[in-house]
């Protein structure tokens, strides 16, 4: 027992001494322990502060000078105490391994957890405790709080009501393949080289028509510039037999402008974007293109929608929709547990954890027939029984009745059949009975006989 108390001493003293050395050296890798003719002759203490003051600057190789020593270094220090200086590998080799990348040590880091796995289950037949094997339980170490990725909650995200969308807006400015075709609103200059009169700005009116000198009203929207041209060029023959007339778009685009003004956020929130909020009907309201349905579209298909109505009014706009906050999803949970209520979904709920939502279950609840309520796609009622009660008291590791919830379920824990026979009891001979008896007890004094 002595010798081991001895070693452990001479143990603590090395990690103390080398770590010591590493802080004075800069973070370069030395390590040293006092010899065993040291120790006898001087305390902790003051081999730690001597070592401080005398090691030496290491490398990571450190050459070996002392012979009866074959495996260390010694170097003399200032009070006479001699400290042997170890490479990397020798002190691996020869000391006590320690905690990686001088980290908080943990219990049993690489031993064996063992537990079940539910991807050993078979049907027909639930996993129990004698079923245990090694897992990799702390793959992570201190960092498991973080967790994997995991695999993604749906495959893909459906709109439903209450989802909130933000529209992103962006001019694409490509080349289109089509000659563009005047609108309402664009800005056109015409010039006749016959007539300098006749040069002027014009704006295509409401109605689509512009007004010139001798040609008055043209119908301009609609047509491409090259159009436009032949019909004036024909307006003017009879004044000018070969009229030399330029027609120069100004101002064009004016409806993908308009959208652009409707959706300018530059001043407020930032950006060109258009927030709105999917109404119970599952549609959205956007400028020029009005209600869209959306309920049950994911992004990339409403995206694909927008974009093919917007430009069957004007080019060249590419519109992103982006899920601001999805809809608030709720489960409810009532009977014997600790605060019945409403509880919102922040990800994937069990019905186990439900129940731990609400503070636990009461003494008195049934948890070998909890019920859980469920409204479908068509709003048909359904519902399910779910024994749980071997899971909650860890009897069962993988309960084949731990199920998702989803929104708008309600779970809920009835009183044991003992529960409600107490509470019974409890009602007519406690709160009934006695009463009533007391009652009669009361009238019998009142009656002639009694006096």
């Amino acid at each position: 027992m002595h010798c081991q108390i001895m070693h452990c001493r001479e143990l603590i003293r090395t990690l103390y001494v080398a770590v010591t050395a590493i802080c004075v050296t800069g973070g370069v890798w030395s390590f040293a322990r006092p010899t065993q003719h040291d120790a006898s002759t001087t305390g902790d203490a003051a081999v730690s502060a001597t070592a401080i003051a005398a090691l030496p600057v290491a490398s990571h190789s450190v050459a070996k000078a002392d012979t009866t020593a074959p495996e260390y270094r010694s170097e003399p220090l200032r009070a006479g105490i001699e400290v042997e200086m170890l490479t990397l590998d020798e002190w691996n080799a020869n000391t006590i391994e320690l905690c990686q990348y001088a980290t908080a040590c943990e219990p049993c880091r690489n031993c064996p957890i063992t537990g079940v796995d539910c991807l050993d289950q078979q049907c027909g037949r639930e996993l129990t405790w004698g079923d245990r094997r090694p897992l990799p339980w702390q793959v992570f170490a201190h960092g498991d709080y973080v967790g994997p990725a995991r695999t993604s909650h749906v495959p893909k995200y459906r709109l439903r009501v209450n989802d909130q969308v933000s529209f992103v807006f962006r001019l694409t400015r490509e080349q289109s393949a089509q000659p563009y075709k005047l609108n309402v609103g664009d800005t056109i200059k015409i010039e006749l080289a016959n007539d300098k009169d006749v040069a002027r700005e014009l704006i295509i009116q409401p109605d689509g028509t512009i007004s010139l000198p001798y040609a008055g009203q043209v119908h301009a929207a609609g047509q491409t510039v090259a159009e436009l041209k032949a019909i004036l060029e024909e307006a003017f023959k009879p004044l000018y037999p070969e009229p030399d007339l330029t027609v120069t778009p100004l101002l064009v685009d004016t409806i993908l402008q308009d959208i652009r003004n409707t959706v300018d956020n530059r001043s407020g929130l930032g950006g060109q974007s258009f927030p709105t909020t999917v109404s119970p009907d599952g549609s959205i309201q956007l400028p020029a293109i009005g209600t869209v349905f959306t309920q049950g579209l994911t992004l990339e298909e409403l995206q694909y929608e927008i974009e093919e109505r917007y430009r069957a009014i004007t080019p060249g706009l590419e519109v992103t929709p982006v899920l601001r906050q999805r809809a608030p999803r709720f489960v409810f949970v009532m009977g014997e547990v600790g605060i019945p209520g409403r509880y919102e979904l922040t990800g994937p709920t069990s019905a186990m954890q439900a129940i731990a939502l609400a503070q636990g279950w009461k003494q008195g609840g049934n948890l070998r027939q909890i019920v859980v309520f469920r409204r479908t796609d068509d709003w048909r009622l359904i519902a399910t029984r779910l024994d749980l009660r071997g899971a909650l008291y860890g009897k069962r590791p993988v309960p084949s009745d731990e199920v998702w919830l989803r929104d708008a379920d309600i779970v809920l824990v009835p009183k044991t059949p003992l529960q409600r026979t107490d509470e019974l009891v409890n009602m007519v001979f406690t709160q009934g009975v006695n009463p009533m008896l007391s009652l009669a007890t009361g009238l019998s004094l009142l009656e002639p006989s009694f006096f």
